[in-house]
């Protein structure tokens, strides 16, 4: 008797898109909505790393030249992914095609997890940013943040309407950082007083391969792509290809030269750790132009882009959930109940679970995204490894050694950055949720009698 098939949306594809204008404004508005997490994640990223280096600006900016080298690994993996799946799946397609089925579940528990900790590290984030412009408002952090979440949780009562407008805050934020760094290089308003080195008996080495799996967040949002393309369903594989490896290259461009370019202004300005109520990025921007309204723009425009990644992640974690419970008519992994929908699509009672977990770990972090960064820095290396390791072997399986040797190498690299981070401690706990969801996800599928496509499901909760 053959399996269940997992219950999947009868979608109707769309007519091709012409060729022209049109196409290039499809991919002006998946691109920059696409890349919103990972450009947003410089908000924060920066400053991890150089509270994990304890102040010492001068080892900074090496350490994110390793952090962005490590990216740019990372991102050559999702290129393999996007040209071998252009339909979209990401590394729980990868997973499921090279080790089976059940391996499906390491990177979908992982993705649960990252979107929830997406969720809060942004809205935390973007609370932080508010606070640095009006800092009258620090001592309601909590309730600040929570009020922001609740109003990006509503706003994706609405579906994926939204989808334009993120491209748009994260083309005005990549404009206004550029700014804020051309004029801080050649006519900053101010110069820090931080030291470049605040331990010169430390080793230097050592210093920063402890600290770049910290900063590591800035990874995070890399994946997107590979599956987004799910969504593109009128243009054939070639141009998904197309578009998913230009986002990737867009991506990459846009986050390692404003990670670097902050990174050299931080330490050419001496802008060392922030006070309570600012944020390094903030400092950076208020020491190279000044207070007014570039500044203000800045601090305004970060804010807004990491809204849009917690509603972007608001859009694609239920999704998933919705995908994995099926339908009434053909029931899936998870109650019925979670893949309910409205006239927009928006499966709310999913959208209600995020809510409440990103809500949990606001209150648990005090509103601090700082505090949430190790934890982020775990999960997704989770789907990261995988993935990597799938590549791996199906280099090894069509004899290009070459390949399968640095996949192998990239994975290592991934392994190390994980280890490190789960050796920090509390940050245990995202993998253990990855876990417990990952098998808890598996023992459901099992029970009901193991439906086949499982490994499209992050396809299938793009398209739906």
């Amino acid at each position: 008797m053959a399996a269940p098939k997992l219950a999947g949306p009868a979608v109707t594809p769309p007519p091709p898109l012409s060729r022209g204008p049109r196409r290039s404004v499809l991919f002006f508005a998946f691109a920059f909505a696409v890349i919103a997490d990972p450009v947003s994640s410089v908000a924060y990223a920066i400053e991890a790393a150089l509270h994990a280096l304890h102040g010492d600006l001068a080892l900074l900016l090496p350490t994110m030249a390793l952090v962005v080298g490590l990216v740019v690994v990372v991102t050559a993996n999702y290129w393999q992914l996007v040209r071998r799946f252009p339909k979209g799946g990401g590394a729980a397609a990868a997973a499921g095609k090279a080790f089976g089925a059940k391996w499906t579940f390491l990177p979908i528990g992982a993705l649960v997890v990252d979107f929830v900790l997406t969720i809060g590290i942004s809205i935390a984030a973007a609370a932080s940013a508010v606070i640095a412009l009006f800092p009258g408002l620090a001592p309601i952090r909590i309730p600040l943040a929570l009020v922001l979440l609740v109003v990006v949780a509503g706003l994706t009562w609405f579906g994926h309407g939204g989808r334009l407008l993120f491209a748009a805050m994260t083309v005005v934020f990549v404009f206004a950082a550029v700014t804020v760094v051309v004029l801080g290089f050649a006519a900053p308003h101010a110069v820090g007083t931080a030291p470049a080195r605040t331990d010169p008996g430390r080793s230097a080495v050592l210093a920063v391969v402890m600290a770049f799996p910290v900063a590591m967040a800035l990874a995070t949002g890399v994946e997107a792509p590979s599956t987004a393309i799910a969504q593109l369903g009128q243009l054939d594989d070639t141009h998904r290809r197309r578009f998913g490896r230009g986002t990737l290259a867009l991506l990459l461009v846009i986050v390692g030269g404003l990670t670097l370019a902050l990174t050299a202004l931080s330490v050419k300005l001496h802008i060392g750790l922030p006070g309570a109520d600012s944020t390094q990025i903030a400092d950076i921007a208020h020491a190279a132009v000044g207070p007014g309204w570039l500044y203000s723009t800045f601090q305004l425009t970060s804010s807004l882009l990491l809204l849009a990644a917690a509603s972007s992640s608001f859009q694609a974690g239920p999704g998933l959930l919705k995908a994995l419970a099926g339908s009434a008519e053909r029931p899936g992994v998870l109650p019925v109940i979670l893949g309910r929908t409205n006239r927009h699509h928006t499966p709310y009672w999913s959208v209600v679970v995020y809510l409440a977990a990103a809500a949990v770990i606001i209150v648990a972090a005090a509103g601090q995204e700082q505090e949430l960064v190790l934890f982020y820095a775990v999960s997704v290396f989770v789907s990261f490894l995988v993935g990597l390791l799938a590549m791996a072997r199906f280099a090894r399986s069509e004899r290009k050694p070459a390949l399968a040797a640095v996949n192998a190498l990239a994975a290592a690299a991934v392994a190390f950055t994980l280890v490190v981070n789960l050796l920090r401690g509390w940050p245990v706990l995202s993998l253990v949720a990855t876990v417990l969801i990952g098998g808890g996800l598996f023992v459901r599928w099992v029970r009901a009698g193991s439906p086949s496509g499982i490994e499209d499901i992050e396809r299938q909760a793009e398209t739906g």
